[in-house]
């Protein structure tokens, strides 16, 4: 059976919850993967209220659409960031409070936690999200970094995550980390430190999104090979490396949409992502969860593009073979 194709909702919260699953339905998807703002799923009203699940997944099921996991990521960013005046504008009001960086950090962790609690409550497995970092400004070594500076950034995660873990595991739920820059885990490498740091704990893993991590230089198929079976959650995005000899990697401070910028994200099958080669390894692996169309491009109809992608992965995937090309060779031993 095909995977279910859905649509991450967090590029489009700008729009409520019911047109946007009218249109998704439109568009031929299976289901919405919800983010936590805009009013798609409210961390806080699905604790106070009782019936607030029930009526989400009630909304979804007018328009024929499922939901495998929500979306904690804009809350996770600020688990250990560095806070400053940017965090206040992707932040609840009762998360920011007074903006002291401390008490930012301890309630976002509390509300990630909360998270995992209101997933168990509409009855998903799987909150998809950011960690942040507090070492992230020190990725170029100069002025020196040392080793122990870069060590304080994953005992930090380990200080502040297990906690959280500790209640995803009491709700039977997975934290699916989006391996992207900004967070303690942005390549292959960083992934693998974040596990060790704490201590391989199946709780948690990876939202697998290639396009963070192609204009990197790191081969998307190799974090699969790498990660298979931390693999709980995977966004289909597009990116495109446009270098032309005067822009670069970094993106020279200009804001996405800017054609002089080194790289860009594209809709799906207009970059540079390989997505026949993920499809395989994906197979490989074992995933049968779904595919989340996660949205982006600056210079095309967001409309057009949606319902285009969705078209696009339901091309590009398919179920892994059950039986050798040749097997009608093979002859029963007599």
């Amino acid at each position: 059976m095909a995977r279910p194709v859905t649509m991450f909702t967090g590029q489009w919260a700008d729009l409520p919850l019911e047109e946007l699953a009218h249109k998704c339905s439109d568009f031929g998807y299976d289901g919405l993967e919800l983010a936590c703002w805009g009013d798609h799923f409210e961390v806080d009203r699905a604790m106070a209220e009782d019936d607030y699940c029930a009526k989400r997944r009630e909304l979804l099921e007018k328009y024929d659409l499922q939901v495998f996991a929500i979306s904690g990521h804009l809350v996770g960013q600020a688990v250990l960031d560095n806070i400053d005046a940017r965090h206040q504008s992707i932040l609840p009001p009762y998360v920011w409070g007074d903006g002291d960086g401390a008490g930012v950090n301890a309630r976002a962790a509390e509300e990630l936690m909360n998270t995992a609690r209101a997933a168990q409550k509409l009855g998903v497995d799987v909150v998809n999200g950011f960690t942040g970092s507090s070492i992230w400004h020190l990725l170029y070594s100069f002025p020196p970094v040392t080793t122990e500076m870069v060590d304080a950034g994953f005992n930090l995660l380990a200080e502040r995550f297990n906690p959280i873990l500790d209640v995803f595991a009491e709700c039977g739920v997975k934290f699916a980390l989006e391996v992207h820059p900004t967070e303690i885990a942005f390549d292959l490498y960083t992934a693998e430190r974040a596990i060790e740091a704490l201590d391989g704990r199946e709780e948690f893993g990876f939202n697998f999104d290639p396009s963070h991590l192609i204009w990197q230089g790191v081969d998307p198929v190799e974090f699969i090979r790498a990660f298979g079976d931390r693999i709980y959650h995977v966004h289909m995005k597009d990116c495109i490396v446009t270098l032309d000899g005067r822009s670069g990697i970094l993106a020279s401070h200009l804001n996405f949409g800017d054609p002089r910028r080194g790289w860009d994200f594209r809709s799906l099958g207009r970059g540079g992502v390989n997505f026949e080669e993920i499809i395989r390894a994906l197979n490989d692996c074992g995933y049968d969860g779904p595919l989340s169309v996660e949205w982006e491009d600056s210079g095309m109809d967001r409309d057009h593009g949606a319902a285009e992608a969705c078209e696009f992965v339901r091309q590009i995937d398919f179920e892994p073979s059950g039986r050798s090309f040749d097997s009608s060779f093979d002859k029963e031993e007599q």
